[in-house]
């Protein structure tokens, strides 16, 4: 039996890990769903309900970051493992603070004694950081993409699409190209792809394989 992938298509946790197995080339069946209307059995394989959630073998693996691991472990074919330890540090920096900020940005409403543009300032502050890299390399660490970038873009293209004419104004255009590149990208529009929402009579969708025949996501001509 495949693993099977239950995914989200406009989560960005969901996409990196759809980005990683496509990479692989990993053949899982993917199950689109909605998440105001969760299936029965992702929710009792992953209690939490939240996506990605992979289930391979007997196992749940249901961290978007342990699936890119799971995949790029099966097969690497463009490197997106070797990375400087930089890259595992700038991981971290956008899943937590980043990722913090970005939420009361995005969702202030949520949360109380929040300053929306305070918190866009906060993540502002991170994304300047990678500005003189991408002023050198087309990805943060080279000619290549690595999982500094594949693991990061996502929420990046999330926060670019609060108020996108707000991102466009900022004086950042490196970043602006490293992200507007992978969003053009082939691989990008592939992981993309619209799906019916899975339901149990629903048949099954074919993904990873066919994704990889897109190519790496590569800087666009």
């Amino acid at each position: 039996m495949k693993p099977i992938l239950y995914s989200f298509r406009r989560c960005p946790y969901a996409m990196r890990a759809r980005l990683a197995i496509a990479s692989a080339g990993v053949d899982v069946e993917l199950r689109e769903i909605i998440l105001r209307d969760k299936p029965q059995h992702m929710l009792e394989a992953s209690p939490k309900g939240t996506v990605p959630v992979l289930l391979v073998d007997n196992k749940v693996i249901d961290e978007s970051r342990d699936i890119m691991d799971w995949a790029l472990a099966i097969n690497d074919p463009e490197e997106w493992s070797h990375m400087p330890s930089e890259g595992e540090e700038w991981i971290r920096t956008i899943e937590g603070p980043f990722k913090s900020a970005l939420d009361r940005y995005k969702y202030a409403s949520r949360y109380q004694d929040i300053d929306a543009s305070e918190q866009r300032d906060l993540a502002a502050d991170i994304l300047h950081q990678i500005e003189p890299k991408l002023e050198k390399n087309i990805w943060l660490f080279g000619p290549k993409p690595s999982l500094a970038d594949m693991a990061t873009i996502t929420f990046i293209r999330q926060y670019a699409m609060v108020d996108k004419a707000w991102f466009d104004a900022q004086e950042w255009p490196n970043l602006k190209r490293w992200l507007e590149d992978f969003m053009k990208s082939e691989r990008f529009v592939a992981i993309m792809q619209k799906y019916e929402l899975w339901n149990q009579t629903q048949k099954s969708y074919s993904f990873g394989q066919t994704s990889n025949s897109q190519g790496p996501a590569s800087h666009a001509q």
